[in-house]
């Protein structure tokens, strides 16, 4: 599956390999799991982040891995995200530190 990514001017394509939608489910749960006691997402305190909120946390992560040139997991991010919003193509991070602005299409 090809997921678009932008982060300000910078915009690059990738593709999550079938094996990460997969066998990626348990991940993905715990994820879930981690989350589902609250996140701070940037200045504020999330005690019950809803699904887009989960999302923007893992676009964050996947901000993070682009700049360390994590393969392994800007692709679990992605698919993290393709996951948990139906018909996703793509995310527009705010790199701004306000977590809440990315946005996906």
């Amino acid at each position: 599956m090809l997921f678009q990514i932008q982060i300000g001017d910078r915009q690059m394509q990738i593709s999550i390999p079938p094996y990460i939608m997969d066998d990626g489910g348990d991940f993905f749960d715990k994820m879930d799991q981690d989350m589902d006691s609250g996140w701070q997402m940037g200045a504020t305190w999330v005690a019950n982040p809803g699904q887009v909120e989960r999302c923007q946390i893992a676009a964050d992560k996947l901000l993070t891995a682009v700049e360390m040139e994590n393969e392994t997991l800007l692709m679990l991010m992605a698919g993290y995200i393709v996951s948990r919003i139906s018909g996703v193509q793509g995310v527009r991070i705010n790199t701004s530190g306000e977590i809440q602005e990315t946005e996906f299409y």
